[in-house]
């Protein structure tokens, strides 16, 4: 866990899982849509109490799909300027800076903060990841269902997968059961990721046993689960996104999977589901750095293959 000190971690480690906690999001806007209290369709300003004209492009609106599928040209973070710091997120000054830009930055900021965003084109076309688009979701799940993001969270997955350790804020007690993590080549041990107004794109942290519990409710595939894994938009015959789910199809070995990668400045994980093998795969580190991902999805590709093999001798 630390560098030198030679403790592993335990299955009361809490773990900051980044854009994984997208999934989370898109699972409980699923449960919206199943129990019809929200619309795909629905313009993203029915949930909102302000007017925000500036929220379409010539005449077609942000719809709640645009959102869940990185598609409403909003930008990736809000306010701007943490999109410029992000933009070298190997520098040491990163973590810092990111943690200045969100210190006294909340809900408030970022309604007032979108009002300035301009739509530079007509939703649904392009994929352009988009946290504030999750945050906004968020925003549109409380106003649904009248009850804060973290609550809707905590209770959707105690109840439905039996996860006990999700968290978006911590108290002091389970501050202390928090991963510690390195940031890119940086010895030492880097700050948590900030705060944000919602937290539902990136804030989310929970334990291993946990996130086993989340593979086999996303394998078991009920109503909701399903409903999140429809592709929403089709970019190419391998590309799709769910809600928030990237879907993969035309890899012989993996068969069609979803997907979820993220990133914090002190810690890397990925999501694997692949119902080919009845198979789910979580894998997180506590570091971060430009090269994380790709060892990951090395390590990733090793457990598949090997799986893939012993499947073919079994069969």
């Amino acid at each position: 866990m630390q560098s030198g000190q030679g403790k592993p971690p335990t299955d009361a480690t809490l773990y900051e899982i980044g854009s994984l906690s997208k999934t989370f999001a898109g699972t409980l806007m699923a449960k919206a849509v199943v129990e019809r209290k929200a619309s795909l369709d629905d313009d993203v300003r029915m949930y909102l109490s302000e007017a925000y004209p500036n929220l379409q492009y010539k005449g077609e609106p942000i719809r709640i799909r645009h959102l869940l599928s990185h598609t409403s040209g909003l930008p990736n973070m809000l306010p701007e300027r943490a999109n410029v710091v992000l933009a070298d997120f190997t520098d040491r000054r990163t973590p810092g800076e990111l943690n200045a830009v969100y210190a006294h930055y909340g809900q408030a900021e970022f309604f007032k903060d979108l009002h300035t965003v301009e739509i530079p084109r007509r939703p649904g076309k392009k994929y352009a990841y988009s946290s504030a688009g999750t945050e906004l979701t968020a925003h549109i799940l409380e106003t649904v269902y009248k009850r804060d993001y973290e609550s809707l969270l905590r209770e959707f997955f105690h109840d439905s997968a039996a996860m006990t350790d999700v968290r978006i804020r911590l108290s002091g007690a389970e501050a202390s059961r928090l991963a510690i993590g390195y940031h890119s080549d940086n010895p030492v041990p880097t700050t948590p990721m900030p705060q944000l107004p919602w937290g539902a794109s990136g804030n989310v942290k929970s334990t291993v046993p946990d996130m086993m519990k989340y593979l086999k409710f996303q394998l078991a595939n009920d109503p909701v689960v399903k409903e999140s894994h429809r592709p929403l938009v089709e970019f190419d015959s391998e590309f799709s996104i769910g809600y928030f789910w990237n879907i993969v199809a035309g890899e012989h070995l993996k068969g069609v999977y979803y997907a979820h990668h993220g990133g914090v400045p002190r810690s890397q994980c990925y999501i694997y589901i692949v119902p080919k093998y009845d198979l789910g795969i979580f894998v997180i580190t506590n570091q971060s750095g430009d090269q994380t991902a790709n060892s990951m999805e090395a390590a990733i590709d090793t457990l598949v293959e090997r799986i893939a093999a012993r499947e073919k001798i079994a069969g």
